[in-house]
């Protein structure tokens, strides 16, 4: 049997899974609001699809879904439009991936978190990611699966350009430390729970090696032989108010499930493996 693949907001993490995916026959439709990606998705073997679109034609014959897209402050994009069709068409689906975010922790002064910690988010995205997932668990029958996201970077997505142009800082907050993910850890992680699905279960995706930020521009700084920009208190910085709120949120994530559940091995378990092999490839291309 053929599998399908709706991807709905088709972006960095979900081109990823398809890179994973299209050379193994899946079909793979990718939504986006716009129409100038097309010509991209097409090149990486993508039927692309635009959003919004007939919900019971595009969930004809999917086997799979993944949803990308962040809720507002009216909920979920996704199901505002599409929760009826995606609720008649729940017994047919093998899997579904909803990609979330790890802010739903909030702030826990640097402390660890796994997935069985509680939820009390301390930003409004925070808030309306856990009402987005609780949106999703409450239809019925729907082989969901929850994908809590650390920080998400990968070619294209670091620290070296802003090096370069001289744009990178080096925010220093008392006590802060994030988790990140590099994406094709991600994808590798969504491939596993399609290959082994639980439906309910919840997934922190993230790497070994929490770490204050200006430790990873450091790194980078090292990595290219330039020098360190200089410190910048998070108190008297200027910073956007999206850029400050990221601060709100100081956590260690345990990622023991996707290894022990779905067997995962991390292509890159810290973040100085992801940077070198980074810039390793820049360099070749």
């Amino acid at each position: 049997m053929t599998k399908t693949l709706l991807s709905i907001g088709h972006g960095f993490s979900a081109r990823a899974l398809a890179a994973r995916l299209v050379p193994q026959g899946w079909t793979v439709i990718g939504t986006t609001r716009k129409p100038e990606k097309f010509d991209a998705f097409r090149a990486e073997g993508v039927t692309p699809l635009l959003w919004p679109a007939d919900a019971k034609a595009a969930l004809q014959g999917v086997t799979h879904v993944l949803t990308s897209a962040g809720p507002d402050a009216e909920g979920d994009p996704v199901l505002r439009n599409w929760r009826d069709e995606i609720a008649d068409a729940a017994p047919g689906l093998d899997w579904v991936g909803y990609l979330s975010t790890t802010g739903v922790y909030g702030d826990q002064d640097g402390g660890w978190v796994d997935e069985n910690s509680p939820l009390t988010p301390a930003t409004i995205r925070g808030q309306r990611r856990v009402a987005a997932e609780q949106e999703w668990r409450d239809i019925p029958g729907l082989p969901l699966h929850i994908f809590r996201l650390a920080g998400i970077y990968g070619p294209g997505r670091g620290p070296f350009q802003k090096l370069r142009d001289g744009t990178a800082r080096r925010v220093i907050k008392k006590n802060q430390v994030f988790s990140r993910t590099h994406v094709e850890d991600i994808a590798q992680v969504l491939e596993a729970s399609i290959n082994r699905p639980n439906p309910g279960e919840v997934y922190n995706v993230c790497d070994d090696d929490p770490a204050p930020p200006q430790d990873v521009i450091a790194c980078a700084a090292e990595l290219l032989g330039l020098p360190l920009p200089p410190e910048e208190p998070f108190e008297t910085a200027q910073m956007s108010p999206m850029a400050r709120s990221f601060y709100s949120d100081s956590k260690r994530v345990r990622n023991d499930r996707i290894k022990n559940e779905l067997g995962v091995t991390l292509k890159y378990p810290t973040y100085r493996a992801a940077l070198e092999a980074m810039l390793k490839a820049e360099q070749a291309s």
